[in-house]
């Protein structure tokens, strides 16, 4: 991006969130990042309590953001969760939960910062998908749905809004050196890196690059794409 911006990034206080929101502070931006328990996570960027499942929690973030940074221009729906469960055991709460957060929270988060963009007749959005999303996982139907979801969500929004300047985009990462992944068992990670072409997983600031690309000028003609960034593990969708 040419000027600094106002980028807000949900779920960016770990993980691919945070690092996307210290990329985009590195660059120059005005950053703030969401999580249901904040913490300060670096002097340069704005830390907002918000419970994306709670419509009237969204709206008093981006109120707080819009009072102390300016209109939201560019947002990263990021923030999801898991509950991982065999199909014949999985409750429906754990499905709803899993729908609600990740996708129609996204659709909230989005939805609000249209507001703004409209105004403004510019406006970038970044949806962080999952290779899951196309590929499928065992155990993680729930996980899978949401992340499926996304796409058709962007590509709707990218359709809908594209004559304003404001794209759509979804990144795809694949395995990310996160804590979710550190959190699985030796054996775990091994069969899952041997899956991968290129023999390894992603750093979180290799999604983050891609992210602020699309953010970008030099991205100003991309709107309803599907950004693979799983070292080939994709492959064939």
């Amino acid at each position: 991006m040419t000027e600094a911006r106002t980028v807000l990034v949900t779920g960016g206080n770990r993980g691919i969130g945070l690092a996307t929101a210290r990329l985009f502070a590195d660059l120059g931006h005005r950053v703030a990042v969401t999580a249901r328990d904040p913490k300060s996570v670096d002097d340069r960027i704005m830390s907002v309590s918000c419970d994306q499942t709670d419509s009237d929690a969204v709206d008093a973030a981006f109120e707080d953001i819009e009072s102390n940074l300016g209109a939201v221009q560019v947002l990263v729906a990021n923030a999801g969760i898991t509950r991982d469960q065999l199909l014949l055991r999985m409750s429906d709460e754990e499905f709803s939960a899993v729908i609600d957060t990740n996708l129609t929270g996204s659709y909230r988060m989005a939805r609000r910062a249209t507001r703004a963009m409209l105004r403004a007749r510019w406006g970038r959005r970044i949806f962080v998908s999952s290779v899951v999303g196309l590929l499928g996982s065992a155990g993680q139907v729930n996980y899978a749905a949401s992340k499926a979801g996304l796409v058709g969500l962007a590509r709707s929004m990218a359709r809908e809004l594209g004559s304003r300047n404001i794209t759509s985009n979804i990144v795809s990462p694949g395995p990310v050196e996160t804590e979710m992944f550190a959190s699985l068992t030796d054996d775990q990670q091994t069969t899952i890196i041997e899956q991968v072409p290129l023999g390894r997983v992603a750093r979180p600031d290799e999604i983050a690059e891609t992210i602020a690309f699309l953010a970008s000028d030099s991205a100003a003609y991309i709107t309803g794409a599907v950004i693979p960034i799983d070292g080939g593990l994709g492959m064939g969708h």
